[in-house]
């Protein structure tokens, strides 16, 4: 059901992926396209392989088997260049904004300005965090405090600044609304779609949040029967007929989360 798009418009392309964990098999000739400047929803089941296709794609996992290019360069290339390119043009928030603890917000934002620009003024190192935690949203004073001083919010945001550090093109968000209240959960929601929207971001994020579906993906993809059964706009996605996806789509909190878009979009 995917509509054919030219090569120059794929951000990520993944094709024949197989992974397995021991007699597990997990995804079995999963393929998957996520076009440049748009957030795709990937969803599924516990147990469906959702982190592991991210981390696949992060070259954080080899595959058993199966191809995977990320702005039309080989992930596993042996090429140092092309993976440097890759590096410096992706971030990633994981779960609970996985900081490190015993870093202030500003020094975990700096962690790849280091790692990869070690070269730069401290100054302008300085500038560059401050820059990307407001951007965050989060208030200046933020950046000297440790991650055990904010709540989980507040480590989620500083996370998105640590992600953003390098302008990368593209961004892997993990659940990143998961163990918000509601209001923070739409209030997040809301600062992906601006910080995607201003800075033309491909976003793939994985989520479980209906809300954040229907509120801020352009696509929605799910992992079942170990592959994409379907990458499509969200109602599209609605219609397909599986039992997981009409049993997620149209149970109550499916039902509840296409009233309150149905509201939005009166």
């Amino acid at each position: 059901m995917n509509t054919p798009i030219s090569p120059d418009d794929i951000a990520i392309s993944v094709r024949g992926l197989r992974n397995t964990f021991g007699d597990q098999v997990v995804h079995d000739n999963l393929d998957l396209d996520v076009r440049r400047g748009e957030i795709i929803g990937v969803v599924g089941g516990s147990g469906t392989g959702k982190s592991v296709l991210m981390r696949s794609i992060l070259a954080l996992r080899r595959p058993q088997g199966g191809h995977i290019e990320v702005l039309g360069l080989d992930v596993y290339s042996e090429d140092t260049k092309a993976r440097i390119q890759i590096e410096t043009n992706t971030g990633v928030l994981y779960q609970n904004g996985a900081l490190f603890s015993s870093l202030t917000v500003e020094e975990n934002v700096a962690v790849p300005l280091k790692e990869h620009y070690g070269d730069l003024p401290d100054k302008l190192v300085h500038e560059l965090c401050m820059l990307k935690i407001r951007l965050s949203g989060l208030p200046d004073n933020a950046s000297e405090k440790y991650p055990s001083q904010l709540s989980g919010g507040m480590r989620k945001r500083a996370g998105i600044a640590r992600a953003l550090a390098l302008d990368p093109a593209l961004v892997f968000l993990d659940e990143p609304t998961a163990g918000l209240d509601p209001i923070g959960a739409a209030a997040f929601d809301q600062l992906i779609l601006t910080l995607q929207r201003a800075l033309g971001l491909t976003v793939f994020l994985i989520t479980h949040d209906l809300d954040t579906l229907y509120t801020i993906c352009d696509r929605v993809a799910v992992i079942a029967d170990k592959k994409v059964l379907i990458n499509a706009p969200i109602k599209e996605v609605e219609k397909f007929d599986h039992p997981w996806v009409q049993e997620y789509f149209h149970g109550p909190r499916g039902r509840a989360a296409q009233g309150a878009q149905h509201l939005l979009e009166k």
